[in-house]
């Protein structure tokens, strides 16, 4: 895939068809009639129809991700199986029903030819994925059909674990950007199945879509189409779980903007509490709570938002409901407690839970374990304020020192530049790939020391390393040049690095910059020392002490502790101690 990629993909104007899929099972606990039970309720079925218009919100990723998209399904139609007996409401989005096969209209096609594609989404997933992967995803593929799928283990600051051929652990990945995997031969519908308006004609019969993918697939390979799959890194809600759903309705509620009592859900005539609506004076509401209609709620009763109350509901005295949602015609009995569940009447199809609340009265509920696929994981990097030291001055003053160290060696570049071609063959920098400032990657410059393809042959030289850790370094090095060497001993040959400090890919003063290799073998602790960029000095390289077998233990307690205790102190008395390590290096050549 290419690394950069046109911003400029809007999937909203893409004509989507948001199939809900039907399942036989109909087993209690199995979580198939899940969303069919929201999608039967107000205000929970506008709720939903009305988060996946609009998207998830950024808030559902662990940090920030850049070009975020939400797939939101504002040009969509949403395909529910006929059996559920889902009522079309005014206002409310459009929708048809399908026994065994969807029903293709003209208007659909045309519109997908104005746009160039027409997207099959997965009704049952809420996703959140990054716009420049997709559309590396579409410009890549080369072919008419392309499914992808959301996976998490794909997001950045994540390990991800190697493995050979007969499964065996070899090592482990850290990933610092969303990444995209080619998938194997998908067996069902993906999250999202994109075709090129182009070749909907030829995956159509008699202008229905077929629900069976293994006829669908056919299809494909009968018109000389590939389907070609991805594995694409962002966030997913399974809304057929109950975490799933809690999440999603959590979500929604805390980005709705709620002014007084005016609806969040467009067509529903649901209220944000903040006025009398059969409810006690004696009750509390805390945060978002949503009703629907006809709520009574008793006398200090307690309901802490996020939280969605459907029509009809009847809250006790003294109970308790926290981040919940409640369908309607749900009673839930005094001095009950309620906590991240999901209670919904089974009645429509004549089956219902029954559950004492232990005074005699009783509770219909329906509740499944909490199996949601949205995880949060915080931040590891460390942060400053805007204007602070390590975020402002610091660059300040980086800027200021290269142009300085530049300028004064510009003179004796050229005849550096001259001894470099002369020792040897091959390009007059070297440039080295590195992880910086939280983990990306920049080429880092050096005079070129070594003969032409020294890093290849690295591995072979590893059983002769005189340190321990991932990094690498022996004292008679072969590779090195007669040039090279002196060059190295004075760090004379790291004076291009101070491009890398303009380019605020490094800074003069930080941890050391390592490659990816090597980071991915440190995953406990290397995102603090990439919380800053790394510096052509820095703690460990003045105060290292290169005792055998302890060279990766102070890498790693330098480096931490300069992320710790980050200071214009201590970066002053680091460029003075290098200073002195410089001068004493370069008299001791001669």
């Amino acid at each position: 895939m290419p690394e950069t990629a046109s911003r400029t993909l809007d999937t909203s104007l893409f004509m989507k068809l948001v199939i809900l899929h039907g399942k036989k099972d109909t087993t209690i606990g199995s979580g198939e009639n899940l969303l069919r039970l929201a999608l039967s309720d107000e205000p929970t079925a506008s709720v939903i129809f009305a988060g996946l218009k609009k998207g998830l919100p950024h808030s559902c990723n662990r940090v920030p991700i850049v070009g975020c998209l939400k797939l939101r399904h504002s040009n969509a139609v949403y395909v529910l199986p006929k059996e559920w007996g889902v009522k079309i409401r005014p206002g409310g989005p459009r929708i048809i029903t399908y026994k065994d096969k969807v029903p293709i209209y003209a208007e659909f096609i045309s519109q997908a030819k104005r746009t160039g594609w027409f997207v099959v989404c997965d009704g049952r997933f809420a996703t959140q994925i990054s716009n420049v992967l997709l559309e590396q995803v579409l410009s890549g593929a080369n072919g008419n059909v392309v499914a992808v799928d959301v996976t998490p283990e794909l997001l950045a600051y994540r390990e991800k674990v190697r493995l050979t051929t007969k499964n065996k652990v070899v090592g482990f990945r850290r990933l610092h950007s969303d990444s995209i995997e080619p998938a194997s031969a998908i067996a069902d519908w993906p999250h999202y199945l994109f075709i090129k308006s182009g070749a909907l004609d030829l995956v159509l019969t008699d202008q229905v879509l077929s629900m069976d993918f293994y006829a669908f697939a056919e299809r494909c390979r009968s018109k000389q189409l590939v389907i070609h799959s991805f594995k694409v890194a962002g966030t997913v809600l399974d809304l057929q779980t109950e975490g799933g759903l809690l999440d999603f309705y959590k979500a929604f509620l805390d980005s709705a903007s709620i002014r007084g009592v005016q609806s969040t859900v467009e067509g529903v005539g649901a209220i944000i509490v903040t006025s009398n609506h059969g409810i006690s004076r004696g009750s509390r509401i805390i945060r978002k709570v949503l009703l629907g209609r006809n709520v009574q709620i008793g006398e200090q009763a307690t309901i802490v938002g996020p939280t969605i109350i459907a029509d009809n509901v009847k809250i006790g005295q003294g109970a308790t409901i926290y981040s919940s949602i409640i369908g309607s015609n749900i009673t839930v009995g005094a001095n009950q407690f309620v906590n991240n569940r999901v209670l919904q009447d089974m009645g429509f199809d004549g089956k219902h839970v029954l559950r004492s609340n232990g005074d005699g009265a009783k509770q219909i509920g329906y509740a499944m374990r909490r199996t949601s696929s949205w995880v949060r994981i915080g931040n590891a990097f460390r942060t400053w304020p805007k204007f602070s030291y390590p975020r402002f001055f610091k660059r300040f003053a980086d800027c200021l020192t290269a142009i300085i160290v530049l300028i004064l060696f510009a003179p004796v570049m050229p005849f550096i530049a001259l001894a470099v071609k002369m020792s040897s063959t091959g390009p007059l920098f070297f440039k080295d790939r590195r992880q910086g400032f939280h983990g990306r990657k920049f080429n880092c410059f050096k005079f070129r020391t070594m003969t032409v393809g020294a890093d290849k042959i690295q591995e072979k030289l590893r059983v002769v390393s005189e340190v321990d850790g991932p990094q690498f370094k022996m004292a008679d090095d072969p590779r090195i040049n007669v040039i090279g060497r002196f060059l190295r001993e004075t760090h004379i040959d790291e004076i291009p690095q101070f491009i890398n400090v303009l380019l605020g890919q490094m800074s003069v003063v930080g941890p050391r910059p390592s490659p990816e290799q090597e980071n991915t073998l440190c995953p406990f602790w290397h995102d603090a020392r990439l919380s800053v960029r790394p510096g052509i000095t820095g703690l460990w390289q003045v105060c290292r002490t290169r005792q055998p077998l302890k060279d990766f233990q102070e890498w790693i307690h330098y480096d931490t502790r300069y992320v710790r205790e980050l200071s214009p102190r201590m970066d002053l008395w680091i460029c003075r101690q290098t200073v002195k390590k410089l001068i004493d290096n370069f008299i001791n050549q001669f």
